[in-house]
């Protein structure tokens, strides 16, 4: 049959890039469908996370993800305020990335990640995801192109798309369609799956300006994030690029609103400023029902929609592109089994549902902030000290989880996963705020500095990677890939201070950095063949 693409992916947001990306580097072609002519001009997001981070580092964009973010000697504080005219609160301070490198060298035992994460833009983000496929022959970049349809059968999807200059329709063949395509999903409308959880929890005006007034907006020194009952400020750039989310009541009239007005009442004085974008929005928290159906998959806002809280809603769809490119790749390749895309949904959705109730925890937590603030705190004079201390202390004590929650982004496993060959009695943390090193499988493989400097996931292989400790030998394994056709590379670990943190004499790591299997080295091909085919999904029962 003859096919225009692998892989048509609806939605060019960073989600949908970062899985043309994933995809290409594999040796799979994509087309991307952007409705939209340009990228996006929203402020939707201004972190990428460490475990983004890592996985943007192992296609090698990260680089050029980082030359467009905040620089690396800034941090990451986030500091609550009476207003921006008025009194500091509380600080929760935060290394900047350089900080973060040097203390995950020092400390070099498996509990930092491979990458610090990066303060930036979701309006300078896309940019640069999108001249990095741009450059890849193998993906087909179409903005401007909405998606309208599909029908699928037993070997493929056909799919209507049109320009949004009222063009042609154009019927694209293809393997696999992945619906990347936001919030109101058509993709998933067109799969008939709903959304569980709760719609419109509540009312939020952002406004993104430009403003030189850095003796007021960033009054006491650097913060990525400057907080208040009334909204939040983020400093995109450090230099004159703003973005206030401001919280309203309900019944305001959001048509009248002076998005100046908004500022200055934040700031507790007028503010010179260039208002760039400005419009209320509605935040929900919510999961589709189901992940996709035959060889339709959703992924990004698409599958889920969050409070910014915690900054999960990106960085939980970039997961899902690498979880998912890896296995498209294997099955359009050959070796992949029938069970393989099933898996996809078996673990992203469980790590779906998580980050929405963690999001919903730390919005919780900001309101309670919230209603910590009394007239008292823009009191002059000894009352006012003590009013202010007080709320500072206790703002303290309710902490920060929503950027802390180490548990969230770096502890979520695949313990159930078909998938991986499941150890029921390991001992696992289930702490969103705490994450230990472990490589039971379905777990992120700790990340390291080797006995050389380099670091160990620049050694993983771009398919599966054996890692082998003391005099374990990985001969089965190499025998077996090469009887299934795919990739694998030996990483020998020959630093004993490693061994406690691996606990196995031989680790099989997936592509997406996640273990598969770890014990003693096979005694024969056969009982390699076995690990490797069920992490391929050849041992697992096909969706039905």
């Amino acid at each position: 049959m003859t096919f225009d693409t692998d892989v048509l992916i609806a939605g060019g947001g960073p989600v949908g890039m970062t899985l043309a990306l994933d995809l290409a580097r594999r040796g799979v072609r994509s087309i991307v469908a952007e409705r939209n002519p340009t990228t996006t001009a929203h402020p939707k997001m201004d972190i990428t996370n460490a475990r983004s981070m890592e996985l943007f580092r192992g296609v090698g964009i990260d680089a050029a993800l980082r030359r467009v973010a905040v620089p690396e000697d800034h941090c990451f504080d986030v500091a609550w305020v009476s207003a921006m005219n008025g009194h500091e609160l509380h600080r929760f301070g935060y290394p900047s990335v350089t900080e973060h490198r040097l203390r995950a060298r020092a400390r070099n035992d498996g509990s930092s990640p491979a990458e610090a994460p990066m303060r930036v833009s979701q309006v300078v983000i896309e940019p640069a995801l999108r001249a990095a496929i741009e450059a890849e022959p193998l993906v087909d970049v179409r903005f401007g192109v909405a998606f309208e349809e599909f029908t699928q059968d037993r070997d493929g999807v056909d799919a209507v798309l049109r320009a949004r200059d009222g063009g042609a329709a154009v019927r694209v063949r293809a393997r696999y369609l992945a619906g990347c395509d936001g919030g109101s999903s058509r993709v998933r409308e067109c799969l008939g799956i709903g959304l569980a959880g709760d719609m419109g929890i509540m009312q939020r005006y952002m406004v993104h300006f430009r403003s030189a007034r850095r003796d007021l907006l960033m009054r006491w020194g650097i913060a990525w994030h400057y907080q208040s009952a009334f909204g939040t400020l983020i400093a995109q750039n450090d230099r004159d690029v703003w973005t206030l989310h401001a919280r309203l009541p309900r019944d305001v009239a959001l048509d009248a609103i002076d998005p100046a007005d908004l500022v200055a009442r934040f700031a507790g004085a007028p503010v010179e400023l260039e208002v760039l974008v400005a419009n209320p929005w509605v935040p929900h928290l919510v999961v589709a029902e189901s992940y996709g159906r035959g060889r339709v998959v959703l992924a990004g806002d698409a599958a889920h929609q969050y409070i910014p809280t915690g900054g999960y809603g990106m960085n939980t769809g970039v997961c899902e592109a690498f979880d998912l490119g890896w296995k498209l790749a294997a099955l359009l390749g050959g070796c992949g089994g029938p069970g393989l895309l099933a898996s996809y949904a078996h673990e992203r959705r469980p790590v779906a549902v998580r980050n929405r109730e963690a999001s919903r925890r730390h919005s919780e937590v900001r309101a309670q902030i919230g209603a910590l603030y009394v007239p008292a705190l823009q009191a002059d004079g000894p009352d006012g000290d003590a009013c202010r201390r007080d709320v500072g202390a206790r703002i303290a004590a309710l902490g920060n989880a929503e950027n802390e929650s180490w548990g969230i982004e770096f502890g979520y496993a695949y313990r159930d996963s078909p998938i991986v060959a499941a150890e029921p009695d390991a001992d696992w943390v289930d702490d969103p705020l705490v994450y230990r090193p472990t490589t039971a499988p379905g777990a992120r493989l700790p990340s390291v500095y080797l006995a050389d400097g380099s670091q160990l996931y620049d050694r993983l292989s771009r398919w599966f990677t054996v890692l082998v400790a003391g005099t374990g030998r990985a001969d089965a394994f190499e025998s077996a890939a090469r009887t299934i056709g795919v990739p694998l590379a030996v990483v020998r670990l020959d630093d004993p201070a490693l061994a406690p943190i691996y606990a196995a004499d031989l680790v099989l790591v997936r592509p997406d950095h996640h273990v598969a299997w770890r014990g003693a080295a096979p005694r024969t091909e056969r009982d390699a063949l076995a690990i490797l085919r069920r992490a391929l999904g050849w041992e697992v029962a096909a969706a039905p």
